[in-house]
């Protein structure tokens, strides 16, 4: 009948050195703080609005609110609504729909198109702000929009090209707004 082990084996095979060993946990390296703006008193679909375009690259406080005041001017953020003010959804509509009020034949279908490929809903901002970013005319003026340090009369100057207002309205007066309520966070 075999006993216990020889006790001497017990002491050759003991290392104090693996024995202190202790799991250690990797930890992550700290995220850095990125700057943000955001809108002080703003609702919802604005301030989604907002961080929308400062995800895609437009940093630049006026030309942020050189977008956010061109959105006001057409819908009051307001992605439902059809040109003269009735809240229906996109079928119900026709044209001049939604954020930008998408008039043309080619960009209110465009959007119908666009919300079926990607299986959204054409009536909601997500679905409304993901379209406007795949349209030529919001391309060929994003990177003007991606560079910092202009006026919001010059931002608004490249804002005409994207959107085609026929009545410039209370746009400027309302991106001048926004570039006073808008707040530079650290998150």
């Amino acid at each position: 009948m075999a006993g216990p082990p020889p006790v001497i084996d017990l002491i050759k095979d003991y290392n104090p050195v693996e024995e202190k060993k202790t799991a250690t946990k990797e930890v992550a390296p700290e995220k850095p703080k990125e700057i943000r703006l955001i809108c002080k008193g703003c609702n919802e679909n604005e301030n989604a609005t907002l961080a929308f375009f400062q995800d895609r690259g437009v940093k630049d406080r006026n030309a942020l609110a050189t977008i956010m005041g061109n959105i006001k001017q057409e819908s009051g953020f307001v992605p439902n609504i059809c040109e003269g003010g009735a809240r229906t959804s996109y079928h119900g509509c026709g044209r001049g729909y939604g954020l930008i009020q998408w008039t043309s034949a080619n960009r209110y279908y465009g959007l119908g198109d666009f919300a079926k490929k990607y299986e959204g809903n054409p009536s909601t901002l997500h679905t409304q702000l993901r379209y406007l970013t795949t349209e030529v005319q919001w391309q060929r003026i994003e990177n003007q929009m991606k560079t910092p340090g202009k006026s919001i009369n010059r931002y608004m100057n490249y804002a005409y090209s994207w959107i085609g207002w026929g009545i410039h309205g209370a746009r400027t007066h309302y991106a001048h707004e926004y570039a006073n309520r808008m707040v530079t966070v650290e998150v």
